[in-house]
């Protein structure tokens, strides 16, 4: 199957990197190269673009996609969380501009074989790296029933996953549960039919949360913003993009506390801890997709885009 990735809020991110012809730019999620790509439209033979991405078919497609591209490329297998290593390792200070869309790619989501779908059925996986040995099989399966029901309510925001936990947990004591479409009627069983005739798939919320937890998404995000901060060079921008309120707000709170760094309590009449802003807000309000764009890509509806820039 090709790596396809449809990118969201395309020329919104375009036009916020406000991208220099030979400026260093890292898209630190690079999937199939969609965005990446525009990236490197925009850069002259001076410029760089580099990729980051813990799929090796994501970096497969992506190389394949870069290839016509006049600046230096250069793809890497890592976590987004790790950019400071990766610049480390290629000689780089400081970088013009970032990108990040967050969350699992249209490629992963269709190929049924990753697992990550509950719309296939395939083995339990879920895995961005393959070469991780921890995968959606392990927290199904051996989780413990309370900390199941903590991270499908945690991460999936699912008001039935103490039921959901319950379930699962009585019918892995007959046999493992080796399959999503497994996994999808045991959630379909666990919640009331009243309250699955309206809203998403039954599943959407359960398997959010596995796939997170999988893939420690969360925690890499918190850490990535405070990284990608510190190695922006003046003027360079960081665009986030993501897709459902968990990590908004962590984005958001992030974006917050850089830009608002005093620790002081809130009663003294003046800062003494001598903290200051490095970073103004581009955006208020996060920019979501157009009308015409949700048309197109209906799976942008839940996109939302925040971008910061570094004094």
């Amino acid at each position: 199957m090709d790596f396809k990735h449809r990118p969201v809020l395309y020329e919104e991110c375009m036009e916020h990197l406000d991208i220099k012809p030979d400026g260093i730019y890292v898209d630190g999620t690079v999937g199939g190269g969609g965005h990446a790509f525009g990236i490197g439209e925009r850069l002259g033979e001076k410029g760089m673009l580099i990729g980051i991405d813990r799929d090796e078919d994501a970096l497969e497609a992506a190389a394949k996609r870069l290839a016509p591209l006049k600046c230096r490329c250069k793809l890497v297998k890592r976590t987004y969380a790790e950019i400071k290593d990766v610049l480390s390792e290629l000689g780089i200070s400081g970088i013009d501009g970032a990108l990040l869309d967050i969350g699992v790619s249209s490629y992963q989501l269709d190929n049924a074989q990753r697992g990550f779908s509950y719309q296939h059925d395939a083995p339990l996986d879920m895995r961005m790296d393959r070469s991780d040995p921890f995968s959606a099989y392990e927290v199904v399966n051996r989780y413990s029933q309370k900390d199941l029901a903590e991270i499908i309510k945690k991460y999936g925001e699912e008001r039935w996953a103490a039921r959901i936990a319950d379930f699962i947990v009585k019918e892995r004591k007959n046999k493992e549960i080796e399959t999503t479409g497994e996994l999808v009627n045991i959630i379909k069983a666990a919640i009331p039919a009243s309250a699955r005739r309206d809203g998403p798939h039954p599943a959407k919320r359960t398997f959010q949360a596995i796939r997170i937890e999988v893939n420690h998404e969360l925690d890499q995000l918190t850490e990535a913003v405070d990284t990608f901060c510190d190695v922006l060079n003046p003027g360079g921008r960081l665009c986030i993009i993501t897709f459902h309120s968990l990590e908004d707000r962590i984005v958001k709170e992030a974006f917050h506390k850089r830009l608002n760094p005093c620790t002081c309590p809130k009663e003294f009449p003046v800062c003494v801890c001598g903290k200051v802003a490095d970073v103004v807000k581009v955006t208020g309000k996060p920019i979501v997709a157009s009308g015409t764009e949700l048309e197109e890509n209906p799976r942008a509806r839940s996109a939302k885009l925040r971008v910061i820039e570094k004094k």
